[in-house]
């Protein structure tokens, strides 16, 4: 996770947030939602984080949306970063869905 936020600090993301999904989700432990300023800098941004993560020795993580730069997936199993233009991140506003309040099944009628 911290070569993760460090990665993306170099390249100058923009409103980084990371999300703890552990326990609501399989998908992994960590979300970590960023934006660039365009779809370049998301490229430059997911291109350089990938190139950490590997050389660290992760591995190769799933990339998704890399060749548009409008809203690039990386999984790398534990962690899943998305990184946006702001406008898109914006219209999709994920990381309100993932922070929601966890609802009480016993109160819902």
């Amino acid at each position: 996770m911290k070569l993760v936020l460090a990665s993306l600090e170099e390249s100058k993301a923009e409103d980084v947030v990371s999300i703890d999904i552990a326990g609501k989700s399989a998908l992994g432990d960590h979300m970590v939602v960023a934006s660039g300023r365009s779809n370049r800098h998301v490229t430059a941004i997911c291109d350089h984080l990938l190139r950490d993560l590997k050389t660290a020795g992760f591995g190769s993580a799933k990339v998704e949306g890399l060749s548009n730069g409008d809203w690039v997936l990386i999984d790398t199993g534990d962690i899943i970063i998305h990184v946006f233009r702001p406008e898109v991140r914006e219209f999709y506003n994920i990381e309100k869905m993932w922070m929601a309040p966890e609802v009480d099944e016993d109160t819902v009628h």
